[in-house]
């Protein structure tokens, strides 16, 4: 089987350069695509089926009771997210339920999947349920008090990262012990956070929201912590990326003067609706054939792309780059239409 995406099963040919895209749906699907993982499809009712693309044909067909909103997949495990559980299967044929989960409402199928490591909403709104593949053992995270909005495990499997509906900040976690590590501000004002993506080396952390941002941040890891702690850091490491400056140092001022903020951000294009011309947010598990709004994918630690969906959705690359004054900047490089035409 071959791999076809890497934008969360979302990634235009055009941006590729590859013609066997997602974009290019199986002809032999009767119901509409409603999520795509590589060559898994779900469509928008109950169905999910892993398609060959080598074979030309599906080689499995999974059914529920209730939607698939997300599908995850690794060499050895498939997870399915459903509305209030996660399905864990054993990669075979013909697959082998290994294990079930219930969850809180998940309408936006939240779940990640490492290589040691399944992450997805706990039981109550704002708790994260760790879960070791291997054995199975469960480890609670109290990461918000308000619903999840989006989360993401970085590559290494080291560290988490979790946003609730509020949109402010960005909480990172360490997945060895389940411990804070740290705090990110994206803004003050509460906004929907799109997507969250962490970059191939674990270091960068890429966010978008409605407010029609991108941010990137230098994303805290524990080994980095760790040797921080054994030999002191300078002047220009300690709040670095504190908006405020010497503000964020003066006692009782409200944290927000304080807090880390992204190293850069730039404008990227939403879209809008088909006819209103208001923001267009499809559900996860329609038939809509586009993804959602600012969906974030890197494809090495310089380069972002982001696509956005609306009357004439577009794709568009980042680069980050350090300009002359020392600072690291994200600067918006091109765009290309998957829809419409362009």
């Amino acid at each position: 089987m071959t791999a076809a995406a890497s934008l969360s099963g979302w990634i235009p040919a055009s941006a590729r350069g590859d013609a066997n895209c997602l974009g290019d749906r199986p002809s032999d699907f009767n119901a509409g695509i409603g999520v795509a993982e590589m060559l898994v499809v779900a469509d928008a009712r109950v169905q999910l089926v892993i398609w060959d693309d080598v074979k030309q044909k599906a080689v499995i067909s999974l059914e529920f009771r209730t939607s698939v909103l997300r599908v995850r997949l690794s060499k050895s495990r498939i997870v399915v997210a459903l509305l209030n559980s996660i399905h864990v299967f054993a990669f075979s044929t013909p697959p082998q339920k290994l294990f079930v989960f219930e969850t809180t409402d998940n309408p936006l199928g939240l779940v990640c999947l490492g290589k040691k490591l399944l992450a997805f909403p706990g039981r109550s709104p704002g708790q994260v349920q760790q879960v070791e593949l291997e054995t199975g053992n469960v480890s609670i995270i109290p990461a918000h008090t308000s619903p999840l909005r989006a989360m993401a495990l970085s590559p290494d499997g080291e560290v988490l990262v979790t946003a609730s509906e509020a949109g402010t900040l960005i909480r990172v976690f360490s997945t060895s012990n389940c411990a804070k590590i740290a705090e990110l501000r994206r803004g003050v004002d509460h906004a929907m956070i799109f997507s969250l993506a962490i970059s191939p080396s674990s270091t960068l952390l890429a966010v978008t929201s409605d407010k029609s941002t991108l941010h990137i941040f230098d994303l805290p890891h524990p080994r980095a912590l760790s040797r921080r702690s054994q030999s002191p850091s300078s002047p220009s490491e300690e709040g670095s990326n504190q908006k405020w400056g010497i503000l964020g140092k003066i006692p009782l001022l409200p944290r927000v003067f304080s807090d880390v903020y992204s190293f850069a951000s730039v404008h990227f294009e939403i879209g809008d609706d088909f006819s209103s011309g208001a923001p267009y947010i499809p559900p996860l598990g329609t038939s809509f054939g586009r993804p959602s709004k600012g969906v974030i994918g890197w494809t090495n630690d310089q380069t972002i792309l982001v696509i956005s969906a609306g009357r004439e959705g577009r794709w568009e690359k980042f680069v980050l780059r350090e300009g002359e004054d020392g600072r690291r900047y994200c600067v918006r490089e091109g765009w290309k239409r998957y829809l419409g035409g362009g």
